[in-house]
C-alpha cells in the first residue's frame, strides 16, 4: 500500500484486540428524538457526540476503541450533510453513508454486518448500539449478550422498550450521558418523576379539537 493511501477503519483497529465498539444509528435516533421533543430537533436540542465518546472511553480502560455512525444522505442533501459529517469525524468516528434514493435503503443492515465483523475479528468486549428499532436489533443484541458481549442500547426511554424489557441488554438513556446535550430536552420523563407528582401540560389546545371536525 503506498504511502498516501487512505486508512481504513479496519487500519485504525488492530486485529484480535479487545474492541469496546459504538455503532450509531443517525436516522433512527435523529426521528425519535424528533418524537420524544414533539418536533425538530435545533442545534442546541442536539446530541453531542464528543461528549458521547468521552463517555464510550471513560468506560473502555485499555481497550481499543471505535465509534462508526451510520447515515442516509437523501437526494440533495449532499451539501447540508457535509458539516455535520466532517465534524463527527473530527472527533474520531468513522462515518458510513448510505444514499437515500427508496424505502429499503436504511443502514440497519449495515449496522449489523459491521458488528458481525468485528465480532468476527476481534475480541468484542463491548457493543454500544445508539438505536431505538427493537424490530432489526433486538434479537441479535440479545444473542450477543447470551455470548458474553456486555451489549448497551443507547436510546430514549420513550422508544426503547425492547432494551428496557430485555433481561440480558443494559439500557442508557442517551440524557443520562453526561454532556451530551447543552440544555435540558423538552421531554416527560415518566421513569424520572419527583416524588411529589408532576404536571403534564397539554401539548395542543383542547379547541382546536372542533376544527378537526368542521
Amino acid at each position: 500500500m503506498g504511502d498516501d493511501a487512505p486508512l481504513s477503519v479496519d487500519d485504525l483497529i488492530p486485529g484480535g484486540a479487545e474492541l469496546d465498539l459504538l455503532v450509531w444509528d443517525a436516522p433512527n435516533i435523529d426521528m425519535t428524538l424528533s418524537n420524544v421533543i414533539g418536533g425538530r430537533p435545533s442545534a442546541q436540542s442536539r446530541p453531542r457526540f464528543d461528549a458521547v465518546a468521552k463517555w464510550l472511553l471513560a468506560q473502555a480502560g485499555d481497550r481499543e476503541v471505535e465509534g462508526a455512525v451510520f447515515a442516509n444522505v437523501p437526494p440533495g442533501g449532499a451539501a447540508t450533510m457535509r458539516g455535520w459529517v466532517e465534524a463527527i469525524r473530527s472527533f474520531g468516528y468513522a462515518v458510513f453513508a448510505r444514499p437515500k434514493l427508496g424505502p429499503l435503503d436504511d443502514v440497519d443492515a449495515d449496522m449489523l454486518a459491521h458488528i458481525a465483523e468485528r465480532h468476527r475479528t476481534h475480541r468484542l468486549r463491548r457493543l454500544v448500539v445508539a438505536s431505538g428499532d427493537g424490530r432489526n436489533f433486538n434479537e441479535p443484541l440479545e444473542e450477543l449478550a447470551r455470548e458474553g458481549v456486555d451489549v448497551t442500547v443507547l436510546s430514549f426511554v420513550e422508544v426503547a422498550g425492547y432494551a428496557q424489557e430485555s433481561d440480558v441488554i443494559r439500557f442508557v438513556d442517551l440524557e443520562d450521558v453526561p454532556g451530551a446535550f447543552t440544555t435540558p430536552l423538552p421531554r416527560v420523563r415518566l421513569d424520572n418523576l419527583p416524588a411529589g407528582g408532576a404536571w403534564l401540560q397539554p401539548t395542543r389546545s383542547m379547541r382546536s379539537l372542533l376544527s378537526e371536525n368542521a
